[in-house]
């Protein structure tokens, strides 16, 4: 296959790319803003360029590039929508035209919902999200299934929980280097359960719906257990040989700390706490039955090992 990806030469489009090229002939065509001197891509096109693209010999489209949430709150919500609408727009009106058969939309669970109320987020949730990262990414799904396609063109929209593993950027990273300094884990008396996916499986499910004929549709990513802040403090402590420390100060002292990091801009934050602390369990019991698998390849911890063992 000729498989298209933007947002090429990101965390995620490095190691999917790696994943795709181990076990397959396919030939993958990069498109980004720049290029890197070293890539395992065959192709690389700048956005500038789409209409050099060969999309007549084009078999699948992944769309990766977009605009992450910014935890500081410092992009306009204009911003997002040029990004992660407007991008989406492009390469979707491409993939049209094209003889491509399937196209993979990487959306987030922030498309559905910024906070999970009940036991876990389902696959039936009406999104409602509050943030303009998961407003523009449920505009740009909405503008992909506005569309009528014709049955060879199948569409699939991917909604993973927070994606993690080697060249991995945010709040895993902050955790690890305040564990590697000795530094305590001051949110302990927090407890809260989340779902992470692993690029291992993340990587597993794009290869089969590239190479099955996966039913087309809409679904959330996760692996399927769920790791806890404390447990994850653990895990790095685990990895680099030291000893956990965490501390279970009140949450209301917490709280109020954070509080005073947003007005003079302290690394801890209410928004930086919230992702630090809130339970955000999902559901990713339709991707697996629609693969036709009972769990997914590598089990939670067995990837955020992984992952912390790359970071060294």
């Amino acid at each position: 296959m000729n498989i298209l990806i933007t947002g090429a030469f990101g965390f995620v489009g490095t190691n999917l790319s790696k994943a795709i090229k181990e076990n397959s002939s396919h030939k993958i065509i990069a498109v980004d803003i720049a290029e890197p001197k070293v890539h395992l891509y065959d192709e690389f096109f700048n956005w500038k360029s789409l209409g050099s693209i060969d999309w007549e010999n084009t078999d699948a489209v992944i769309h990766l590039a977009g605009k992450a949430h910014d935890t500081k709150n410092t992009t306009d919500e204009k911003h997002y929508f040029d990004i992660n609408l407007g991008l989406t727009q492009r390469i979707f009106e491409y993939f049209l035209g094209s003889d491509a058969k399937k196209f993979i939309f990487f959306s987030s669970v922030k498309a559905v919902a910024d906070q999970v109320f009940g036991e876990k987020l389902s696959e039936t949730e009406i999104p409602n999200p509050q943030t303009a990262y998961g407003k523009s990414k449920l505009a740009a799904e909405q503008h992909i299934l506005g569309h009528e396609l014709t049955k060879e063109k199948q569409v699939y929209i991917l909604r993973p929980s927070m994606i993690h593993g080697p060249g991995n950027k945010g709040n895993l990273n902050l955790l690890y280097n305040m564990v590697q300094k000795g530094m305590p884990w001051p949110l302990g008396s927090f407890d809260n359960q989340r779902s992470f996916t692993s690029i291992e499986n993340l990587s597993f499910v794009v290869n089969q719906i590239l190479s099955n004929n996966t039913e087309p549709g809409t679904y959330q990513m996760a692996d399927d257990e769920v790791i806890s802040t404390n447990r994850l403090i653990e895990l790095i402590a685990e990895s680099i040989g030291k000893k956990p420390r965490i501390w279970r100060i009140n949450k209301k002292i917490i709280q109020s700390a954070a509080k005073l990091g947003d007005v003079i801009h302290l690394p801890l934050n209410t928004e930086r706490l919230k992702k630090l602390t809130e339970s955000y369990v999902v559901s990713n019991q339709k991707i697996k039955n629609a693969l036709g698998i009972e769990q997914m390849p590598v089990a939670a911890e067995a990837g955020m090992k992984k992952t912390l063992n790359s970071f060294r």
